[in-house]
């Protein structure tokens, strides 16, 4: 009996919606997985999911199995990583969120290269620009833009970045290139979506004094990463993090519009959940990031 490995081939069923795509994921067959389960399940006396060939849904059983799971496999890879290291080898499972664009640009060549350096490492990266939040799908480390409401979390800064107005040359040839503020109003603004508010209100300096103009537009999404090809191909103007456009602003794909005015800056956090000793995992891959983003 192999409490542990039951307990992960579980999990790895659960995380994969059934029992043939967790094989496949295993390098298992259907026949075998589905005859552990029906061991654990034995073991257990009681039943863990309901399942036929096109359903795979858990009984309250398997739902509190399942949770319960999570808990110890991450109390396990923890224990481990805390007995095996010194304080600079980071091990076991690193799970981090990102926002899209950035984690796609900036945040996945990091974890490459973090993974690379500690072989005894394995690391998963979660993108999304739904606002996901440490403790979410299991994940170690949140980066985020702004520091978290809830405050049991820990937050550490790790940069600030100014925002721009940009656009394509296209559209500033067939619309022209705003001269004010105030001018956002005649002009198509691409605008990004949180959850259940659009964040159609940018900040500027103007004389001296910080206002905020609502700007509108047809197009709006919930990823960054959308409304930035949005602006490459022309399609309006878009409010950008300096770090997800410079290069397009290098080579002339986008131009910075109202540059006289000063736009508002982001912060970029990365949160994690107390525990102490923190795992070595989590604290050196946040030294990692505050460094290279430092450089």
């Amino acid at each position: 009996m192999n409490s542990v490995g039951d307990l992960e081939l579980f999990m790895a069923v659960v995380d994969a919606g059934g029992i043939s795509a967790a094989a496949e994921a295993l390098g298992s067959s259907p026949p075998a997985v589905s005859r552990r389960l029906a061991a654990l399940e034995a073991r257990l006396g009681v039943r863990l999911a309901e399942r036929s060939a096109r359903r795979f849904r858990l009984t309250d059983e398997g739902m509190l199995y399942h949770a319960r799971g999570r808990q110890l496999l991450a109390g396990l890879r923890d224990a481990e990583a805390e007995v095996t290291t010194r304080g600079d080898i980071a091990r076991g499972l690193l799970k981090v969120g990102a926002p899209m664009e950035l984690g796609r640009r900036r945040i996945a060549p990091l974890l490459a290269e973090f993974t690379a350096r500690h072989p005894g490492l394995e690391a998963h990266l979660v993108l999304s620009d739904a606002g996901i939040e440490v403790g979410e799908e299991g994940l170690d480390v949140a980066l985020r833009f702004g520091r978290p409401a809830d405050t049991t979390l820990i937050a550490r800064r790790i940069a600030t970045i100014r925002r721009v107005v940009c656009a394509a040359p296209s559209y500033l040839a067939a619309r022209g290139t705003p001269q004010s503020p105030d001018d956002l109003a005649s002009h198509d603004c691409l605008r990004l979506a949180r959850r259940d508010r659009l964040l159609d209100l940018w900040r500027f300096r103007v004389g001296g004094q910080d206002r905020e103009i609502k700007v509108s537009g047809a197009l709006s999404s919930s990823s960054g990463d959308v409304l930035h090809g949005w602006a490459l191909e022309g399609r309006g103007l878009s409010l950008e993090a300096l770090w997800d456009v410079e290069e397009d602003l290098a080579d002339g794909r986008l131009v910075e519009c109202l540059p006289a005015y000063w736009c508002d800056s982001i912060e970029l956090f990365a949160t994690f959940l107390p525990g102490k000793p923190l795992p070595p995992r989590i604290r050196l891959f946040i030294d990692f990031v505050a460094e290279a983003f430092g450089r």
